[in-house]
């Protein structure tokens, strides 16, 4: 997914790539050169690293991607990705390749999600490739029978991809549940196994959205769920692109930040930050300067998030206690809405 996240499809690549992280790459290389271009690629780098995951803004969340127990997720393929040339490819060689070997069975597969998710064709399929018979019931139409043989099918999948050094990126929930992205990483993994006698479309990349149910309601998790949970080794480059950018202005006080989290904890630099950003002088009063109080610092930051509102911008998702208590996603997410703002400014 842009650098998105990434299906493997290069027969001679694939398990040593296989444990890399789903989301892929991320980012480019910095570039060297003058300071100036320096700062300018390193911006664009730390955009792009951020963005990545968020890309495109406006997918929809349908009523029944919300049915989820309390703190599950679900990824999603995004809607744009099924458009994707490659992807396509990648799904009808998969789809012929299935067709060919379950000729015999009278199996024909036209969707891979509705025709996969119930078991029976993984079922025909692993028994096909492997020569194996599977102590599974041939018809299963409630959904605990159709889970009890997925359960099977992928236990015996799993026994004998495993010990080849493949990860496991599928389970009964996944497949269940139509996750398409698990289900081609799963029918990908066993072409490339039994080495089928199919081209797969190399360096395949696609979209997804992460719905997290928490407190009753679904939501769209954003870039920074992304990066902290899938894509660790691109955090420093966001966070050096952010601190380049607020140095870039509060160098002008002479003030420099080194820590994201520490140092924006008591608000007083992102109040300063606004005041320069905006061209304005912020007057002492309407905050403490030297917070000693876990109240105080929270007076700082939501003092400094109505600056941000009064300029315009959209008011923060971070709430200020987690600022204040030093969580990493909740300043990036309040210095990033800066960044997009006023990254062009002098």
């Amino acid at each position: 997914m842009s650098g998105a996240p990434t299906v493997s499809t290069n027969p001679q690549t694939a398990k040593m790539k296989k444990d890399e992280s789903f989301l892929g790459k991320l980012g480019g290389t910095l570039v060297r050169k003058k300071k100036s271009k320096e700062v300018s690629d390193l911006h664009e780098e730390g955009k792009n690293a951020i963005n990545a995951p968020l890309l495109p803004s406006g997918t929809d969340i349908h009523p029944e991607d919300t049915l989820l127990e309390e703190n599950a997720e679900r990824i999603m393929l995004d809607p744009t990705s099924r458009e994707n040339p490659k992807f396509k490819d990648l799904l009808k060689v998969l789809i012929d390749w299935i067709n060919s070997e379950l000729e015999e069975e009278r199996i024909i597969v036209k969707d891979l999600e509705e025709d996969c998710y119930d078991g029976q064709v993984l079922q025909k399929l692993f028994e096909k490739l492997s020569g194996r018979k599977l102590n599974v019931a041939e018809v299963t139409q409630s959904e605990i029978g159709q889970k009890q043989k997925l359960q099977t099918v992928l236990e015996a999948v799993n026994d004998v991809l495993r010990p080849h050094g493949w990860t496991v990126e599928w389970s009964v929930d996944s497949i269940h549940s139509k996750n398409l992205v698990a289900i081609i990483y799963l029918l990908v993994a066993l072409a490339m196994h039994f080495q089928a006698p199919i081209r797969l479309p190399e360096h395949v990349s696609v979209q997804v959205v992460v719905v997290k149910k928490k407190e009753n309601i679904a939501v769209s998790r954003d870039a920074f769920d992304t990066l902290l949970d899938h894509a660790p080794d691109k955090l420093n480059v966001v966070k050096t692109s952010l601190i380049t950018f607020v140095n870039k202005h509060l160098n002008k006080l002479n003030l420099e930040v080194t820590e994201l989290e520490s140092q924006f904890a008591d608000g007083v630099y992102l109040i300063l930050l606004m005041g320069l950003l905006e061209d304005y002088f912020v007057p002492l009063y309407n905050f403490f300067l030297t917070p000693e109080s876990f109240e105080q610092k929270v007076h700082n930051v939501a003092f400094a998030f109505e600056l941000m509102q009064e300029g315009g911008l959209k008011k923060p998702k971070a709430r200020p206690e987690d600022v204040v208590n030093l969580n990493l996603k909740s300043t990036l997410r309040v210095l990033y809405n800066l960044f997009t703002n006023y990254k062009t400014s002098a």
